[in-house]
């Protein structure tokens, strides 16, 4: 057995060092099994890495219904790998999976993953099985702090099914997962009660987990094709490999879903818009607003990161391709009524994220529907959608 083991290591795949990041990774799944008061797990694995557990929703309205989503961290995982540091790369995983159920009204409570790396390396000891410990320490950081329970993952070495733009990358790697979570039918936000004179308000972050092919090549047009190689590119590469802001635990407490036995939500929220790469064209404008014959008009939106400026003079965009593949300095935005601005704004604060009043719902009365929007690139004019 030891020398068949030898051989499937040979060909690159090391079972005792994929065991090894495995139980690691139980361990991780283990210590959020009782962080959050809406889910109950049962472990039945007897203390084993691998093994069955169960779980339940518990402490939600009645009615609700089971919800989930899937989705993956892209090709930012190159961008981490580059910087050194894998700290931060679950958040993107997180943020894309829980959001989708966050905006409209849902509340993401139960984290499946699976891990898929070119290689662990040669033993525990390796540069690259570090790295990977390093990721999952931050997935069980971001978990605790945000009431996440990691129900469940997979982890499996791909060799040449997992790729890069580094051949010699120390960690190759694609993340995905399923956020479960729960929807009510009292608590959906649909964009349904959108109207004229209401308020945007956005949520400031830099490059969340779309469009970073386009990053990727503007540091290919700045610094050669081996850019994860030059050394001039470190601060870019890091700047790049900001963390997704998370959102979803600021606009679940506005929607009530904390406030047992009543749920009451605390903002009256019309809208949420994921802005993940071109969401002002599609998710915000086409998807919501066009059907409605409504639009918006957005005169001001956060100032883009130096480093997003850059990346799009390097990449030769003009502003509106910049908005079209990224989201222009900002991850989120709502829509609310006048008199809810300031509420929202001051639980933006309690959650450490940055928000403000960016524009107006309106309807035109001669263009049609569009979204309208003054570009916060430097020298910046007005962009329409």
């Amino acid at each position: 057995m030891e020398q068949q083991s030898d051989k499937y290591a040979q060909d690159g795949v090391n079972i005792s060092v994929g065991d090894a990041l495995s139980r690691e990774a139980a361990e991780v799944c283990r210590a959020t099994y009782d962080i959050s008061p809406c889910v109950e797990v049962k472990d039945f694995s007897q203390g084993n890495f691998r093994g069955p557990r169960g779980f339940r929703f518990k402490n939600l309205p009645k009615g609700f219904w089971y919800t989930g989503s899937a989705d993956g961290t892209g090709t930012k995982t190159m961008i981490f790998a580059a910087s050194g540091s894998l700290i931060d790369s679950p958040s993107g995983l997180v943020a894309m999976t829980a959001m989708d159920i966050t905006r409209y009204g849902g509340l993401p409570l139960a984290l499946f993953n699976i891990l898929d790396v070119s290689s662990l390396g040669n033993d525990v000891n390796s540069k690259t099985y570090h790295l990977f410990q390093e990721a999952m320490r931050g997935l069980k950081e971001l978990a605790m702090e945000h009431q996440y329970v990691v129900v469940d993952g997979e982890i499996a070495e791909l060799g040449l099914g997992v790729g890069s733009d580094d051949s010699n990358a120390l960690a190759k790697f694609n993340w995905g997962g399923v956020m479960l979570g729960a929807y009510h039918d009292d608590k959906m936000i649909l964009g349904n009660t959108l109207k004229e004179g209401q308020m945007v308000i956005v949520f400031k972050d830099c490059f969340r987990d779309n469009g970073i092919s386009s990053v990727r090549k503007a540091l290919a047009m700045q610094y050669g094709d081996e850019w994860y190689n030059n050394q001039q590119a470190t601060k870019a590469i890091k700047d790049c490999s900001t963390p997704s802001a998370q959102y979803d635990r600021m606009f679940n407490e506005a929607n009530g879903w904390f406030y047992d036995p009543d749920f009451t939500p605390l903002i009256n929220i019309h809208l949420i818009s994921h802005l993940s790469g071109g969401a002002f064209k599609s998710k915000f404008g086409e998807d919501m607003l066009a059907p409605q014959g409504l639009s918006a008009h957005l005169s001001n939106l956060f100032e883009p990161p130096e480093i997003m400026q850059q990346c799009k003079d390097w990449r030769g965009m003009s502003d509106e391709e910049a908005y079209t593949t990224w989201n222009g300095g900002q991850g989120a935005l709502a829509v609310v009524d006048e008199v809810a601005v300031q509420d929202m704004l001051a639980l933006a604060a309690k959650y450490n994220i940055f928000a403000k009043v960016a524009g107006i719902i309106t309807k035109e009365k001669k263009d049609g529907s569009r979204v309208s929007i003054k570009s916060q690139f430097p020298g910046g004019d007005w962009i329409y959608y």
